[in-house]
């Protein structure tokens, strides 16, 4: 899915979900990013192991919000490369919407 598509507003898309970052405690880890990159974290929403974000219980500490109504990031601007890869949609998406009983997002074709 592209998310330059007109038919989906992904930040909208995400501000009224927030699955994706409370599915699993050891998802929203720390894979690419530079020492410069995670220094802009802020040390609260960092692990103890320094290898990725602070949960509590599933979900991330950078997490407000309700999941399925309005979320939103606390940290977005700063946050760690494995968030900003997941788009609406995809199958980390569709595996986490799931798991919160949402219903998957489907792309239709143009018409």
């Amino acid at each position: 899915m592209e998310t330059s598509d007109p038919a989906f507003d992904a930040e909208a898309l995400c501000q009224s979900c927030g699955a994706c970052c409370a599915y699993s405690s050891n998802w929203p880890r720390f894979t690419t990013e530079d020492d410069a990159a995670l220094d802009l974290i802020p040390e609260q929403f960092v692990n103890t192991k320094l290898s990725g974000m602070r949960c509590d219980g599933e979900r991330c500490c950078a997490l407000s919000g309700q999941i399925g109504v309005k979320t939103a990031c606390g940290i977005y601007a700063v946050r760690p490369e494995v968030c900003r890869t997941c788009m609406p949609g995809d199958p980390e998406c569709a595996m986490a919407r799931r798991r919160y009983g949402l219903p998957a997002l489907v792309r239709f074709p143009a018409s």
